[in-house]
């Protein structure tokens, strides 16, 4: 991990997120996915439009597919081009969800694989809850970077 700290702050952190594995294209209702593991199981499927990506119908049929024996996350990805993505999640057991760091390596592994991005690029994912910076090697090494900051403090007694 790699803490990026300005005026004294952290402000972005950078993790190895692991080794991913993307496997060939399936298809399921009719689409085509690309199933990824980055220590949790993702379909990824390349979209025209996200705004019109059919994420709570299609995403729950997927969720619960039977070709993913304990259930998956799907994502739903717009290509804006060779270094930005635009994806949004229906997660595992929760919905939609404004964010997805796995989801943000699957899809970014998923570009490569497809041949929407490079290896060794930092890839910008843009979500819905902010946009996180993704770099995949050729050995399917991931490190994410996204930003940080205080949302809450306490204290417990």
């Amino acid at each position: 991990m790699k803490l990026y700290i300005r005026s004294g702050k952290v402000k972005e952190v950078s993790v190895d997120m692991g080794k991913g594995i993307a496997e060939d294209k399936i298809t399921l209702k009719n689409t085509q996915f690309t199933p990824v593991s980055v220590g949790n199981p993702h379909a990824v499927t390349f979209v025209e439009n996200i705004d019109n990506a059919p994420i709570d119908t299609l995403g729950p049929c997927i969720e619960k597919n039977s070709y993913f024996k304990d259930g998956v996350n799907v994502e739903f990805v717009e290509v804006i081009d060779e270094k930005t993505i635009r994806m949004r999640v229906w997660e595992r057991g929760s919905g939609i969800t404004m964010a997805c760091g796995t989801g943000a390596c699957a899809s970014t592994l998923a570009s490569i694989k497809n041949g929407y991005c490079k290896y060794d690029e930092e890839i910008s994912v843009i979500l819905d809850g902010g946009i996180l910076k993704i770099k995949i090697n050729k050995n399917n090494e991931i490190n994410m970077t996204g930003p940080c900051e205080t949302v809450y403090e306490g204290e417990v007694k």
